[in-house]
């Protein structure tokens, strides 16, 4: 209940939401529905969880960074205990690959209790081991910050239905501030780390990505994270080597108690 009063003011929203005019999810269960989407993956963390990552480029995924820290401790995982799994379904990936370095936000603090900050800066970018060049797994091109009102979508694997990841293709930004974007996307514990696209021009650029799940007078809600200007200063900071993590290092930014709560990434039973 905290929350959902912290939203509402935050965002401006009182009274009832506008109804529910954004279409299901459908399940990308076949290789012809995946097709368009392959360079979303699975990003899985130790063998026991998982989230959601997108390419950008042939070597770069996009995530959120309170998926680089174990949920129970608030310590970063260790790089050598992930793979991203481009295109997984029914148990088959079209490429795997290993984390080879990785950059969290610096302003991104994992046990912070301002909820809304952590959600601004909940952003990370991992170099893969290996570039994936298959025909069919196109990385994605970045788009600017969406406003109020328009249409986004989210493509993202969750606790059930960690097999095969889902298509929601309309959905829509509810409110905006600086750093925070609420949708009318439907999420679950998994889908963090997904990309919310947008689709001006006829093509799916990223605009954010998702960081946590909550609900408003029982409608279900998402938290996205947008990646203008944070993107490009992570970028900047793989380039030069500043903040990097490594296999052997997780420099000590973002690490702390385990008190946040929302958005962790999905723990398999």
């Amino acid at each position: 209940m905290r929350l959902v009063i912290l939203l509402l003011t935050i965002c401006g929203l009182s009274g009832a939401l506008s109804a529910q005019e954004d279409s299901r999810l459908q399940r990308l269960e076949t290789a012809e529905e995946s097709k368009d989407w392959d360079a979303v993956g699975r990003l899985d963390i130790g063998g026991s969880g998982f989230c959601t990552g997108a390419l950008i480029a042939a070597d770069l995924v996009l995530t959120a960074a309170h998926c680089m820290f174990n949920r129970f401790t608030g310590t970063p995982e260790p790089l050598e205990k992930m793979e991203f799994l481009a295109g997984w379904r029914d148990g088959r990936a079209r490429a795997y690959r290993k984390v080879r370095r990785a950059v969290v936000h610096p302003e991104y603090v994992f046990d912070s209790e301002a909820f809304m900050k952590r959600v601004s800066y909940d952003l990370a970018l991992l170099e893969l081991d290996r570039p994936i060049s298959l025909s069919g797994v196109v990385p994605f091109r970045t788009g600017s910050h969406p406003r109020k009102g328009d249409r986004v979508g989210v493509v993202s694997y969750a606790f059930n239905r960690s097999e095969e990841p889902a298509l929601q293709e309309q959905c829509r930004v509810m409110a905006r501030r600086p750093g925070v974007l609420m949708l009318s996307c439907d999420i679950d514990f998994g889908s963090s780390g997904a990309p919310v696209f947008s689709f001006k021009g006829g093509e799916a650029r990223i605009v954010s990505v998702v960081s946590a799940k909550s609900d408003v007078n029982e409608q279900k809600v998402a938290l996205g994270t947008p990646i203008v200007r944070s993107l490009d200063l992570l970028m900047l900071n793989l380039a030069e080597g500043d903040d990097v993590w490594t296999p052997t290092k997780s420099v000590g930014f973002g690490t702390g108690g385990a008190r946040a709560t929302g958005g962790a990434k999905f723990v398999k039973p």
